[in-house]
């Protein structure tokens, strides 16, 4: 639970860096939104309400201040069918039920599993996202004019060495308001953010869905809710650690859980669509000094007062001005040091960095590699693990009786091995399995050594079992079959 004192800090401790940032994201936010808006077969205004709604909601209810959500193409494209099958009304349903389940799953502590996702796959991630961010711009970079390549120059240089003059105005905003008054001082006849779309034109309205309340309508949804409920939460609870790193400091998975919950309630209360944190908007406003929760909120409701009152303004922005901040993001975003790093590396480390990348930027799908790279480090780890199980023996000097000492950890990856270090057939009239240095983590374990001293017996070879911890003898004891069977013999022998 966060402390008053923690909260008020987290919104007041910056407010000027706050402020300009939040500017700097609200412009970022409308071509993104309005994008996000065409994906999922929706009008611009219900990426555009759903933005403002989740950017201010989660600025007071998440967990990681600094970090921008909003409506992002992770969860639009999730929603083309629902749309296209249902209607709209259907998504606003699922978009609140989205909600309900991250907060359930907030409440469970679910936002502690991401201790699972290694540095590896956090290096793809970012690394894919960054891809994903520069493949998204190029729309605008190809078969457009001169004069359109000319503006991006502009605009980078302008990002990239106006905080040489000054650190007091984050230069991406200078960059925008710069590269407008020309394209309008000059006349040119550039793609603007008027052309993406109309934008909405009176506040956004508190409804309830307009869907039956039955039985059915909930099976339409919940698989769409869920989807989106995973989604959502694993690219922000990704992004938040992203942010993490970037500012040194610490924050509460499971309160954003709940805060992603409630900000797509919110968003499906005033006809918005689902979302979660977006990394490269949450790159931008950390890059132009934004780190309390108040940048996000501005950015909210900084994006409702552009649409709706500065309209006109903002629709003679040209795409670009927005397209360099993006360039920008990209570049900043991508781990270059990651690149050297795969040939120092340990192998499995960057093939499971590389399979990341490949997934998501073949997929366009951040779930999906994140799933392939938290898949195979976790093979790659039980490999690794299983290599250091050995076994050793000794024999008595009469050569009856032979002690094999277990070192290790005995699970589902070491079993076989486990199995093929003992000699069945050896003329021995007992052994001894002495796994005082070892553990046994899984059924596996135990069906391994259920295998090994039944074996065995087979052979007419007294077994003792010495050493189990604590763990183990539990384990040994509920579902091994050994004891029991040697006990069903034992009483049928008297």
């Amino acid at each position: 639970m966060i402390s008053l004192s923690t909260y008020r800090r987290e919104w007041f401790s910056s407010i000027r860096a706050d402020l300009l940032s939040g500017i700097v994201v609200a412009l970022a936010l409308i071509p993104e939104a309005i994008g996000f808006s065409v994906i999922a077969g929706v009008d611009p205004k219900v990426g555009l309400f759903a933005s403002f709604a989740i950017a201010c909601v989660s600025a007071i209810t998440g967990g990681r201040p600094g970090m921008i959500s909003a409506a992002t193409a992770a969860t639009a494209v999730l929603m083309v069918t629902l749309v296209k099958e249902h209607g709209l009304q259907y998504l606003f349903a699922a978009t609140l039920l989205m909600g309900l389940l991250q907060i359930l799953a907030g409440l469970a502590r679910l936002g502690r599993v991401m201790r699972f996702v290694s540095k590896s796959v956090m290096t793809g991630f970012v690394n894919a996202l960054a891809i994903l961010i520069f493949m998204a711009q190029l729309p605008e970079l190809i078969g457009v004019p001169v004069a359109t390549y000319v503006m991006i120059a502009a605009g980078l240089a302008i990002i990239y060495l106006f905080p040489y003059v000054t650190k007091a105005i984050p230069s991406p905003l200078v960059a925008i308001v710069v590269l407008t008054g020309l394209s309008i001082g000059f006349g040119m006849d550039l793609r603007t953010v008027g052309d993406l779309g109309e934008l909405p034109s009176s506040l956004p309205i508190f409804a309830l869905p307009q869907v039956p309340l039955t039985f059915e309508t909930l099976q339409i949804i919940f698989p769409y809710s869920a989807a989106l409920a995973a989604v959502g939460l694993l690219e922000s609870l990704l992004t938040a650690r992203i942010v993490d790193d970037m500012t040194d400091t610490t924050s509460s998975k499971s309160q954003e859980c709940i805060g992603q919950g409630a900000s797509n309630i919110a968003s499906g209360l005033i006809g918005g669509m689902g979302g979660c944190a977006m990394i490269g908007q949450s790159v931008i406003n950390i890059s132009s000094g934004g780190r309390g929760r108040l940048s996000t909120f501005v950015a909210g409701t900084f994006l409702l007062f552009l649409i709706l009152v500065l309209d006109d303004v903002v629709k003679i922005i040209p795409m670009a001005a927005l397209v360099a901040v993006m360039i920008m993001v990209s570049i900043g975003t991508f781990s270059w040091r990651s690149i050297p790093d795969l040939r120092r590396n340990p192998l499995p480390s960057s093939i499971v960095m590389l399979a990341t990348v490949i997934t998501v930027v073949a997929t366009h799908d951040l779930s999906l590699g994140v799933l392939a790279g938290v898949l195979l480090s976790g093979i790659f780890f039980a490999g690794k693990v299983a290599k250091l199980f050995h076994v050793r023996s000794t024999l008595s000097e009469d050569g009856g009786h032979r002690i094999y000492r277990i070192d290790g950890e005995i699970f589902f990856a070491s079993t076989e091995g486990f199995i093929a270090a003992f000699d069945f057939a050896e003329p021995v009239k007992a052994v001894t399995l002495d796994v005082s240095r070892a553990h046994l983590w899984d059924i596996s374990a135990v069906g391994a050594l259920d295998q090994v001293v039944l074996k065995f017996r087979r052979h007419n070879i007294l077994v003792d079992v010495i050493g189990l911890n604590e763990a183990s003898s539990s384990m040994i004891d509920r579902y091994a079959l050994h004891d029991k069977e040697h006990a069903s013999l034992s009483a049928a022998a008297h």
